[in-house]
Formats: C-alpha cells, sequence, structure tokens
C-alpha cells in the first residue's frame, strides 16, 4: 500500500470518527432536553423503546469508535493493513469495504468457519 492509499484511509477514518463524535453528542442533548412532563402514559412509552434503541445504536458505535481508534492507531505504527493474523497484506478492496479490519479475506472467513463449528 503506498503513502496516498494510507492517507486516504486515514481522512476516512478520521472524517468516520468525527461523524461519530457528532451524533454521539447531538444524541446526548436530545436525550437531556426532552421535556418529559409534557408526555402522556403511552407516548412516554414509546419515548422510552425510543431512547433504549438509540443508547443500543450509540453503544454499537461507541465500540466502532474504538475500532477507529485501534486503526488510526496501526496506521501511525505503520501495521495498518497488515493482517495480524497471518502477517499478509489486507486487500485494498477489503480494507476499502471495512477499513477498521484486522484481518485478511482468508484469516477471516477461517475464523468465522471455527466460530460455527464452536455452535
Amino acid at each position: 500500500m503506498n503513502m496516498d492509499q494510507i492517507e486516504l484511509f486515514k481522512a476516512t477514518l478520521t472524517q468516520r470518527l468525527d461523524e461519530l463524535f457528532n451524533h454521539a453528542d447531538n444524541t446526548m442533548s436530545e436525550l437531556v432536553s426532552q421535556n418529559f412532563q409534557e408526555i402522556g402514559s403511552i407516548d412516554r412509552a414509546s419515548v422510552d423503546i425510543s431512547q433504549s434503541l438509540e443508547l443500543k445504536i450509540r453503544s454499537r458505535e461507541s465500540l466502532l469508535i474504538k475500532k477507529i481508534r485501534q486503526a488510526l492507531e496501526r496506521i501511525e505504527n505503520e501495521s495498518y493493513g497488515i493482517c495480524e493474523s497471518c502477517g499478509e497484506d489486507i486487500s485494498i478492496k477489503r480494507l476499502e469495504a471495512r477499513p477498521v479490519t484486522t484481518k485478511c479475506i482468508d484469516c477471516k472467513e477461517a475464523e468465522e468457519q471455527r466460530e460455527l463449528l464452536l455452535q
């Protein structure tokens, strides 16, 4: 992978990280600003379900934030795009599809097959 490609992945990851932080800030602001005293009991249940779903989404996004930070660390220590299992290069197409990946497609498929066997 050349430096231009690495810089492109770094920019993509950084942009996604910024988006996730903005979503998190907006969610917290919305949750804090809602006036529950004006909401009826049925509407209250609907709001509670909506908030619960929103918080689950944000929880998943916090995991993605962690993965993005780890990917940016790998860029800094020059190990980005190298499979953590076999040490081979991860294909550009795979990185484009999932820039936070740590495994090449062959190692990931083998891992998934092992997981299926253990179920």
